[in-house]
């Protein structure tokens, strides 16, 4: 997704929202606040944003995220059982209706026995969430780009079919 596709569909998850008055919140991790910046481009986010959490280090994800600190210590940060409790957390601190997180490794090199490229991002509402597993080639900068734009998309499908019914997604 380039650039004017990423502000479209920021444009259209906020008009959304803003439409149905939900609330968007994110922890996030590799791509240190870009999802949240990404978002705050678009005029009017301020009816939706309520903020972010940055996690970058894992014990913030435990202090700040409210990541079982257990999971923590058996998975390592990069797991989907942390994505979901992120994004739950990041819900929870800022007060929003939705959370949504990203762990994974950015690179240059494997982190835990993980890949460079493979990412979890997490959606949480009303007490539930699902992830996405994803395998990003390319280098540190294109692994962060693709993880905002794999955000931005999966929340715009998620609230486009929460406001709309699963037949209104228009970004297939």
């Amino acid at each position: 997704m380039n650039d004017t596709e990423l502000f479209s569909r920021s444009q259209h998850l906020i008009a959304t929202c803003t439409q149905v008055g939900l609330s968007v919140a994110a922890a996030e991790s590799l791509t240190g606040g870009r999802f949240v910046a990404t978002l705050v481009d678009v005029p009017g986010a301020s009816a939706v944003v309520r903020g972010g959490l940055i996690t970058y280090a894992t014990d913030l994800k435990a202090s700040l995220a409210g990541v079982d600190a257990d999971q923590l210590e058996d998975t390592g940060p990069i797991d989907e059982v942390v994505a979901a409790q992120m994004a739950a957390g990041a819900a929870r601190e800022c007060v929003a209706d939705i959370g949504v997180a990203c762990t994974g490794v950015a690179g240059p090199e494997p982190q835990d026995g993980k890949p460079v490229g493979l990412v979890y991002t997490a959606i949480a509402f009303a007490g539930k969430a699902q992830v996405s597993e994803h395998h990003f080639a390319g280098g540190r900068d294109t692994v962060r780009s693709l993880t905002v734009a794999a955000m931005v998309a999966d929340l715009d499908d998620f609230v486009t079919q929460l406001a709309f019914g699963p037949a209104a997604d228009a970004h297939d």
